[in-house]
């Protein structure tokens, strides 16, 4: 019977690239990961991993392990979720992974919640863009990820990942107060009004940048962009302080009421999707229930949308 330890650190490289990787990720020595996996390989009988340049890959073999080793665990996730099940006090550590706003108007309330009703819960929340969250959420280093999804922009979901949907949170065209941009003529034509005004958009590779660049061009021209940050906070005061135009969510205000003009975007492009995300086999889990559904009442308790 093959290691389950070794199969693991094998399942560990698919998902994190490097041995050096997996290494700081676990807190071993390279050396110890590398000589785990040369084990692994003689108990197998036949290569796992052949090198590219500097780096490897998993061969055919090893891949066919790793597919295996995955069901494995997510009977293993099934199974602490029974033990959890069984005992009347939820205990332990949740390990949650949120994008900003989400962070900062649902999460909060959540937290509190779950004070209430499970005291002994220890629940770690790291800020993290779904586009980093999400492979880490599939190596095991987070529990629970909130992410987002704008319109026209799905992204490919792994199978092994279970995706519930939380909320639709509204988009709006927030506008320079020195804008003209007067939406009695229609929100492509408002939108279009602002293709010489400076912009700001979250950085090139993110799904926003990417949902913003194809609104602009679709509204016929190519937008401006001269300051770049995934901190939509920082987005709002650039708008508010007359320096450039933005796409932001209704989240980004929190309990407080719009501080900028706001214009209404094309038909279809007017909610961005927020979801929470977990490991197949861990949705069952008593600490996964509970935060899912004090993150439901979070969002039934804020003020209605922008």
């Amino acid at each position: 019977m093959f290691d389950l330890h070794r199969l693991r650190l094998l399942r560990e490289l698919k998902h994190r690239g490097t041995l050096a990787a997996v290494a700081a990720a676990l807190s071993y020595a390279p050396s110890s990961v590398s000589q785990q996996l040369s084990q692994l390989e003689a108990e197998v009988g036949v290569p796992l991993l052949e090198p590219v340049g500097r780096r490897v890959r998993l061969t055919e073999q090893a891949e066919i392990l790793v597919a295996h080793t995955e069901a494995v665990l997510e009977r293993l996730e099934h199974a602490e979720a029974d033990i959890a099940t069984s005992l009347t006090d939820l205990t332990g550590t949740l390990r949650v992974a949120s994008f900003q706003t989400a962070a900062l108007a649902l999460v909060p309330t959540a937290l509190g919640l779950l004070r209430d009703q499970h005291p002994h819960l220890r629940v770690h929340v790291t800020h993290m863009e779904p586009e980093k969250a999400l492979p880490a959420l599939q190596a095991r280093d987070f529990d629970l990820v909130l992410a987002e999804e704008y319109p026209g922009n799905p992204e490919p979901r792994p199978a092994e990942l279970e995706q519930v949907d939380l909320l639709d949170d509204p988009l709006h065209l927030a506008v320079p107060d020195t804008a003209d941009a007067s939406d009695t003529a229609g929100p492509t034509r408002a939108l279009h009004s602002l293709a010489d005004h400076p912009w700001v958009m979250e950085p090139e590779g993110t799904a926003a940048r990417h949902w913003a660049m194809t609104l602009c061009r679709n509204a016929g021209f190519e937008p401006d962009v001269r300051f770049e940050t995934t901190d939509l906070l920082l987005h709002l005061r650039l708008v508010e302080r007359k320096h450039a135009a933005a796409f932001l969510p209704g989240l980004v205000w929190g309990e407080q009421p719009p501080t900028v003009t706001l214009r209404q975007l094309p038909r279809g492009q007017r909610t961005r999707r927020i979801f929470t995300l977990v490991r197949r086999g861990r949705s069952q889990h008593p600490a996964i229930l509970e935060c899912r559904n004090a993150l439901r009442r979070a969002v039934t308790l804020r003020p209605s949308p922008v």
